[in-house]
């Protein structure tokens, strides 16, 4: 029932579909090595071949993800050929139906979506992104799944060496029963080396090692690893083609405005800052006084951005820029580990440089680091101090990363002399 002719599996994929009969069955590394497919091949003859007692499930991170990379792959027809129109959802719906048999579809945000599974007696389960769950909810699935031979079936990239799962799965499977594969980008057949070269260019240090490689490797140190000085500060500035603006609110703390722009040249330029630092300056400033000063500062810059990327937790802020009639006001997508990744793939490109006359940034840039206490947990989380220019431009980068992301692969535009 599978097209397999339109996806050739290799050799790893075919091999780990074969031996996934332990009770934990974990494929981890990169992203797009295949390891997903594999995973829902192995999933779908389980299904295929399960007994009537116990209920099926598949969690992930949220309803939607397991939409987008569960579902939605097995409705895929050059996937999984005729099998594919045995899947069928309603988008939203808690259940989906698979070769006939009902399958629960659990999000699991936090810790709170462990309650969900209290009571449930599972016989086979799927989990997308297994890092990116609680661990009390990973826990209480495996005590749901309490048929005699009964399955669960794992992907994720890697994190962390000290995230729970590595530590107290990953690194103790010949203790456990389970069998666990790692993938790296090479192992998929089915990409084009124009894709891979362009993937890799998008991943630089610790990213490029987990994402590329599928290395579980650790977040120390400097964040912005790659920055130098001399390399990304600039005196003068292109003609531009268009700005955004990304803003980090703040009352006590320090209020950051940070202007990009598009070169001519190909590249994105930090073309100014606009900061305001109430205890240093000993005087607060209303949402209406932030407004005027931003737009007064605008308008000495003669420059109307396209988009204003604001910190999506200042809603009185937003709702001030919208009642004084700035356009383009959207809330920034804060995803703070994606957007890291944006800028530092910019910054370890030379696409991303910055006017000398952005000193709060500058200050910021070479001790933005990582929180050494959520690296001994296992998270990647920066240090929060002294960031708030730091925390704007990634809001204007990351935002609008789809506009940008062909930079990476294109060749810089010469300018006129």
């Amino acid at each position: 029932m599978l097209n397999l002719d339109a996806l050739p599996l290799s050799r790893k994929q075919l091999r780990s579909v074969g031996q996934a009969t332990a009770r934990i069955n974990l494929w981890h590394g990169s992203v797009r090595s295949g390891k997903t497919i594999a995973s829902l091949l192995a999933f779908v003859i389980a299904v295929a071949t399960a007994g009537p007692s116990g209920l099926i499930i598949v969690c992930g991170r949220s309803l939607q993800t397991i939409e987008r990379n569960v579902i939605e792959p097995l409705q895929d027809e050059a996937l999984f050929g005729p099998l594919s129109r045995h899947v069928l959802h309603t988008r939203g719906a808690t259940t989906a139906t698979i070769l006939g048999r009902t399958v629960h579809l659990i999000g699991a945000a936090d810790t709170r979506a462990e309650g969900r599974l209290r009571g449930l007696t599972a016989q086979l389960a799927y989990v997308d992104e297994a890092t990116l769950l609680p661990e009390g909810f990973w826990t209480q699935l495996l005590a749901r799944l309490s048929v005699p031979g009964a399955r669960l079936f794992v992907t994720t990239n890697p994190d962390s060496p000290r995230h729970w799962l590595k530590k107290g799965y990953l690194d103790r499977s010949t203790e456990l029963d389970m069998r666990a594969w790692h993938f790296k980008l090479a192992d998929n057949p089915s990409l084009s080396r124009e894709y891979v070269d362009a993937l890799a260019a998008e991943y630089v240090g610790l990213w490029r090692r987990r994402m590329i490689d599928g290395a579980w490797v650790v977040a120390e140190g400097a964040i912005y690893d790659m920055w130098d000085e001399e390399r990304h500060v600039v005196d003068e500035l292109p003609a531009m083609r268009r700005h955004l603006l990304g803003i980090d609110y703040g009352t006590t703390n320090p209020f950051a405005a940070v202007l990009l722009g598009e070169g001519a040249d190909g590249r994105l330029y930090v073309a100014a800052e606009w900061r305001h630092d109430a205890r240093a300056a000993h005087r607060s400033m209303t949402d209406a006084q932030y407004s005027a000063a931003v737009r007064d500062w605008l308008a000495k810059l003669g420059v109307a951005p396209e988009w204003t990327f604001i910190d999506p937790s200042a809603a009185s802020f937003i709702t001030q820029l919208w009642a004084d009639g700035h356009p383009g006001i959207a809330r920034a997508s804060n995803e703070v580990a994606d957007g890291i990744r944006s800028v530092a793939a910019l910054l370890a490109a030379g696409r991303l440089l910055v006017h000398r006359s952005c000193e709060g940034l500058l200050d910021e840039l070479p001790g933005y680091c990582w929180d050494p206490a959520a690296t001994e947990k296992g998270e990647d989380k920066p240090l929060k101090a002294d960031d708030h220019s730091v925390d704007a431009l990634r809001y204007a980068v990351h935002s609008a990363a789809h506009e940008w992301r062909h930079l990476l692969t294109a060749r810089p535009e010469r300018t006129a002399a």
